[in-house]
């Protein structure tokens, strides 16, 4: 186990310093929960995963009118509250290859870590909004249900497939990695605004 330089409770109060959207927020809170589902399944460090989904966008409340500034003033966030290179690189990795943001576009992700991750926080938009869909239900989500949605690319259209998909670089099927990140915000579902 890696040893992390602030707990969860001391992460989620300084993302709640930040003028944070409630709908951030809650993909913050998503994205650690999916992580962590996806670090248990591959036997890794569940409280390292978790933070990484809980802090990748931590710097969102201040760069989402100027995106290219996205991930890279993380950095400088993350490495002033003490976490190592390796951690903000990972962190950094579910930027790669946007247009939006021009100092990471050309890199690439080649660890399962970074493809977990990316998948991870991307599908969290699929999920919820077919939860809203259903009423703000996901206790009886089903697999079924969220694949004939992913199928739909009209449906959170924003949500990058191909992303998703790169969850099979890390030797989990697509569907597997559906309903593990069902069963983990089924979890914090009262944190969310879910049923």
């Amino acid at each position: 186990m890696v040893e992390l330089p602030i707990t969860r409770e001391e992460a989620i109060e300084f993302l709640k310093s930040m003028p944070q959207k409630e709908s951030d927020m809650n993909h913050y809170l998503e994205s650690e929960a999916i992580m962590r589902g996806v670090a248990k399944k591959l036997g890794e460090d569940t409280d390292y995963w978790g933070m990484l989904g809980l802090l990748h966008d931590v710097d969102w409340a201040l760069t989402r009118d100027n995106v290219s500034e996205h991930c890279i003033k993380s950095a400088e966030i993350l490495k002033e509250k003490g976490f190592s290179e390796e951690f903000i690189q990972q962190m950094q990795s579910h930027a790669y290859g946007f247009d939006e943001v021009p100092t990471l576009k050309d890199k690439e992700r080649s660890k399962v870590i970074e493809y977990s991750l990316a998948a991870s926080e991307t599908l969290t938009g699929i999920i919820y909004a077919y939860a809203l869909m259903r009423e703000n239900k996901i206790s009886d989500m089903k697999v079924k249900g969220l694949k004939k949605k992913f199928k739909d690319k009209n449906f959170a259209k924003n949500c990058n497939r191909e992303i998703i998909k790169e969850i099979e670089k890390t030797g989990i099927e697509l569907e597997e990695l559906f309903k593990i990140a069902i069963e983990s915000m089924k979890g914090i579902k009262g944190e969310i605004g879910l049923v």
